[in-house]
């Protein structure tokens, strides 16, 4: 099994507006020089997270996701982030996962944020995504799921080696941020990527960042900072967690 090299792109969002968001997401992965396996954007990377879903919804077939494609195409890697989409009449909050030779795979966030009313605007979805790159299991997840250990689990079943979550999550609360994260990677041993947007939207929250790649142990491996606009690229070893999961299997044991 290979290492995998990933880039986390922690940046502010146009409020409802896709086109600047496009065009500034173009603009910063014309900048990732360096190889990379998978790029890794904010939830809601072309409008912020916003409730307008019926003025700001697009299809599997719309401009996001054709952007996406083109762009994995060029940069050689995968690409990952969600966007409101449009579907059968229903709108859900999307992660779509893209290789670079086009390929598409979705998921639908299935907590929805109900203090900000995100149920009332979006349909949630029920099924988990696993995807494969090099070998490695991912499993890619939205924001608020985060709070929830048993979606998040990594199961004999179905299990992951990367777990990764795509947010708009505000600073005010970013202390459960963080200590979930660790969490997340300590009881699944596996790598856990936290990716977060920064800047503050036109209701005047705040988002910190506070991205972050950490390992098994519940190490953190980035040094992206808070509150500003960061590209990072890291490398995870297959071999260091296949050797940790080896000398304390802990998810042997588990429920």
């Amino acid at each position: 099994m290979t290492d995998l090299k990933l880039t986390i792109v922690q940046s502010n969002l146009y409020w409802e507006d896709k086109k600047a968001n496009l065009n500034q997401f173009t603009d910063k992965l014309s900048s990732i020089t360096e190889s990379t396996d998978l790029i890794i954007l904010p939830e809601m990377f072309t409008t912020g997270f916003s409730m307008n879903a019926t003025a700001l919804a697009e299809t599997m077939e719309g401009e996001t996701v054709n952007w996406m494609k083109l762009h994995a195409a060029k940069k050689g890697c995968a690409i990952t982030g969600s966007f409101i989409c449009e579907e059968n009449g229903k709108y859900f909050n999307r992660l779509v996962w893209v290789d670079e030779h086009g390929s598409c795979y979705s998921y639908d966030k299935r907590h929805l944020f109900s203090m900000a009313a995100e149920h009332e605007h979006y349909s949630n979805g029920n099924t988990k995504l696993m995807v494969t790159l090099k070998g490695w299991n991912i499993c890619p997840l939205i924001c608020y799921d985060l709070r929830f250990p048993v979606w998040s689990r990594n199961t004999k079943e179905n299990p992951y080696d990367l777990l990764i979550y795509v947010a708009n999550w505000p600073e005010r609360r970013q202390h459960p941020w963080k200590t979930l994260l660790l969490a997340r990677a300590i009881e699944n041993q596996a790598y856990v990527v936290g990716l977060n947007r920064v800047g503050t939207d036109v209701h005047q929250v705040i988002y910190s960042g506070d991205s972050a790649v950490i390992n098994y142990k519940g190490e953190v491996m980035s040094t992206t900072p808070p509150h500003v606009e960061s590209i990072e690229t890291l490398t995870l070893s297959y071999a260091n967690l296949k050797d940790f999961r080896k000398e304390f299997p802990v998810l042997n044991d588990a429920d």
